[in-house]
């Protein structure tokens, strides 16, 4: 199965993978009480979509708060966004934040910092 759905929860965010539009989309709360099992398996559907498929992968995140093991799982999905990008394949990443929530940007900020991908930052002005 191609598609990923994570429902979210207080604790989580809802996760969406859309291999045919290739997209993954997180959006929420993210301090899960175990961040290696709830990133598992988007880790593993975003190394399957950079494998089989040779389509652009999007991310499209709305992230409100990333706890410390979280912020982790996600520098694991960039470095395979990073490595695939040296590779020649189209990947980037678009992230909306709260312009009340300056600690939001920060964070997109530094990890921005280290990615040589096409990688967007904008305020989230719903």
């Amino acid at each position: 199965m191609n598609e990923l759905n994570v429902q979210g929860s207080q604790s989580t965010p809802c996760i969406r993978g859309d291999w045919e539009q290739g997209t993954l989309a997180m959006e929420g709360d993210s301090y899960p009480e175990n961040s290696f099992e709830f990133f598992g398996p988007v880790i593993d559907w975003v190394e399957r979509f950079l494998k089989d498929s040779s389509m652009p992968l999007k991310l499209e995140l709305k992230l409100v708060y990333m706890n410390t093991s979280s912020v982790k799982a996600m520098m694991d999905i960039f470095d395979l966004l990073e490595d695939a990008y040296t590779q020649g394949r189209q990947v980037s990443v678009n992230w909306f934040y709260d312009p009340r929530n300056e600690r939001v940007l920060d964070l997109a900020d530094e990890f921005r910092e280290d990615c040589s991908f096409p990688f967007e930052i904008a305020a989230d002005v719903r």
